[in-house]
């Protein structure tokens, strides 16, 4: 088993279903033990301003908003720098534990050793 997960999220309410899989299986792999860094690309980007996650609706599924603190109580979420950049968010915006990084840093974090990564 991979002892990091790296999970880029390129769907939000445009892709409810692909969106919910992303977040659920990165915070299952957080309460398992795994070191986990999410990215949100695309139209997860907006997930990182506050609020924007309580705005997800999708019948059966965990709330999003839950999902996120799971994941940012000991795992990474990134925005992606472009994607941030094509929606006016800044650091200032985000919520609190988000960074926002470049494709340079994803890759380094994609291809390291025992490193799974996932794309949604």
């Amino acid at each position: 088993m991979a002892k990091k997960l790296v999970i880029k999220v390129t769907a939000g309410a445009d892709a409810p279903e692909r969106c919910s899989q992303a977040f659920t299986v990165a915070a299952v792999a957080v309460a398992s033990g795994v070191d986990v860094s999410v990215w949100l690309t695309g139209e997860s980007a907006w997930f990182a301003l506050p609020g924007r996650a309580a705005e997800f609706e999708l019948p059966h599924a965990a709330p999003l908003p839950d999902l996120i603190d799971s994941i940012l109580a000991t795992g990474r979420l990134t925005l992606c720098t472009q994607c941030a950049a094509r929606r006016d968010i800044t650091e200032k915006d985000v919520i609190e534990g988000v960074r926002i990084a470049g494709a340079q840093v994803f890759v380094q974090e994609a291809l390291g050793d025992k490193t799974q990564a996932l794309v949604y």
